[in-house]
């Protein structure tokens, strides 16, 4: 993740070798040239279906002699240096990837959001409405666009002290600033935060300071979950995470029930944020019931089409109060009258399967 280019594609290549002589299903003879879909989730300047130039590292890597290349060029070298004949025939980002398995099950999928430990969406745009492609003709007269949604930001965003800090202390100040707020990877050390400012105001809630509370990170966002859907009246499971993570011992009802309250408020923030930018997709394309009509018509005199987002990600799919106040928010926003024509559905393995099926088409 952090050495330089040829190790780390050296190192996909030798998995990739050793995946092939395994895989001995006999539907391939040696002869065949394989055709590959590459999923490469990181900001990337495409260039063509099978062609893409890395814009800036995310999730931890930082391979500073990548930045500024191809990055197909250099997996397709490492597979010459491994002697593997093996062509890309598309490059994906895994919301896209989320996008073509969606798509391929129900037509009617329009756009796709991961929502996992990182989050991303991307949609279905009609070519004359990019405006950095005009003059570019498609077969289909449209175009996927990857939205890097987790580097969204707005001065109208609900940020507290709180997000302020992460970002400040993260690897990557100053980006992400969206996914900070709505992604797996930080929400539990949002939480976290809280309950460390609650600690130093008050010895009264959770006694002396344990100095695991200042760890960044130590509470992962599945143990949030778990503390957040923790339905024993004496909410045992919340004192065990507290006890486990923290070393804090003993922790009164009454602030376990404060601990279960950050939760809810982080996590239905979270949710509705991602809501947000749904329907903001939703808007732009015009399946928001406004038909993408500023004016003129109300939006009873439109009709609305079925609408279907496919979703992906650990946080949506296995997190039930997370995926309630989305759907909430999502109600809330659209109105129940255009919300029940807009559907979300799971999807799994975009990276893997999505990447296959766009890959067999353009192969």
């Amino acid at each position: 993740m952090t050495s330089t280019s040829e190790d780390l594609f050296d190192f996909i290549a030798s998995s990739l070798k050793e995946f092939i002589a395994k895989e001995g299903d006999g539907s391939n003879t040696s002869q065949d040239r394989r055709e590959l879909g590459f999923t490469f989730s990181f900001p990337m300047k495409q260039m063509s279906v099978s062609s893409g130039i890395l814009i800036k590292w995310t999730k931890g890597f930082s391979i500073v002699d990548m930045v500024g290349r191809d990055v197909v060029a250099c997996l397709q070298e490492a597979f010459v240096r491994k002697g593997l004949d093996v062509h890309v025939a598309a490059l994906v980002n895994d919301t896209v990837g989320t996008l073509a398995v969606g798509h391929y099950h129900d037509p009617d999928t329009v756009a796709a959001i991961v929502i996992g430990t990182g989050t991303n969406a991307c949609y279905l745009e009609r070519i004359d409405a990019i405006i950095k492609c005009q003059g570019l003709l498609t077969t289909s007269g449209r175009m996927v666009v990857n939205m890097e949604w987790g580097n969204f930001w707005s001065s109208h965003l609900p940020r507290t002290p709180y997000d302020i800090e992460l970002d400040a202390e993260s690897p990557n100040p100053n980006d992400q600033g969206f996914e900070k707020m709505i992604s797996g990877m930080y929400l539990g050390d949002v939480v976290r935060r809280v309950i460390l400012r609650m600690s130093l105001e008050s010895d009264m809630l959770f006694g002396p300071i344990s100095t695991k509370l200042s760890t960044p990170f130590v509470l992962r966002t599945p143990l949030m979950a778990a503390m957040h859907e923790d339905d024993s009246p004496d909410l045992i499971e919340v004192a065990r995470i507290l006890n486990d993570t923290f070393e804090i011992p003993d922790v009164p009802l009454k602030a376990r029930k404060i601990v279960v309250k950050v939760c809810d408020v982080v996590t239905r923030r979270a949710a509705r944020l991602a809501a947000a930018g749904i329907v903001g997709i939703l808007k732009k394309i015009g399946r928001d019931g406004s038909g993408g009509i500023t004016g003129g018509r109300s939006r009873s005199d439109i009709k609305m089409k079925r609408t279907v987002v496919a979703i992906e990600g650990g946080l949506y799919s296995s997190y039930t109060l997370f995926r309630e106040y989305l759907h909430e928010a999502l109600n809330e926003i659209l109105g129940e009258d255009i919300a029940k024509h807009v559907t979300l559905n799971v999807t799994e393995d975009g990276s893997g399967i999505g990447a296959a099926l766009l890959a067999a088409s353009y192969s």
